[in-house]
């Protein structure tokens, strides 16, 4: 195992968000990017991280689906399933101890998840974060990650995160700029 290990933390690059019930034009330009990152990280021994959307059946019943009444990302779906290339790199990987997968309810993370990995994960120095919604999920889990890892790097590629509402996206990348995260690629 490697000492001090990196973590890729992909949020939510899921069907639904490109290509299915919320997509937006812009999230199939991230794919290749992120399929690449991902078989960097694990060729070099890091960790990858993969958050899923994840809603049932009752999603309309819930606050978000109340305020956001387009069902989505249901696990027995396609539109839940991660995204192209990106899928790839996870199938073709599946059994690897390297890759942790979060199903998610809502926006960020649970609090006893993030909990759990960091146990898995205790030493990590930095962290890349990617993927979607930029001023709803990505920012959401930056922040969760940078509360468990207070000593931990955090850095959101701009390139590989999009948002369905670009001042939003950059509204997003500002404020995790100003709780000291390094955005780069902007």
């Amino acid at each position: 195992m490697k000492q001090n290990p990196r973590l890729l933390a992909v949020i939510d690059y899921q069907n639904d968000f490109v290509t299915g019930a919320l997509s937006f034009d812009s999230a199939s330009e991230i794919d290749e990017g992120i399929a690449h990152l991902v078989q960097t990280y694990l060729a070099q021994g890091d960790h990858v991280l993969f958050t899923y959307d994840t809603h049932g059946d009752d999603y309309l019943q819930t606050r978000e689906g109340r305020a956001l009444p387009v069902p989505h990302c249901n696990p027995k779906e396609s539109g839940w399933r991660l995204y192209g290339k990106t899928q790839e790199q996870c199938c073709e990987t599946c059994a690897n101890s390297q890759i942790h997968t979060v199903c998610k309810g809502t926006f960020g993370i649970a609090p006893e998840d993030v909990i759990a990995l960091g146990r898995e994960l205790p030493d990590l120095q930095e962290i890349l974060v990617v993927g979607v919604v930029t001023n709803m999920c990505v920012i959401s889990n930056a922040i969760l990650l940078q509360a468990q890892w207070p000593e931990a790097q955090i850095t959101v590629d701009a390139a590989l995160c999009r948002g369905f509402d670009q001042s939003l996206h950059e509204k997003a990348l500002d404020v995790m700029e100003s709780l000291q995260m390094q955005v780069i690629h902007r």
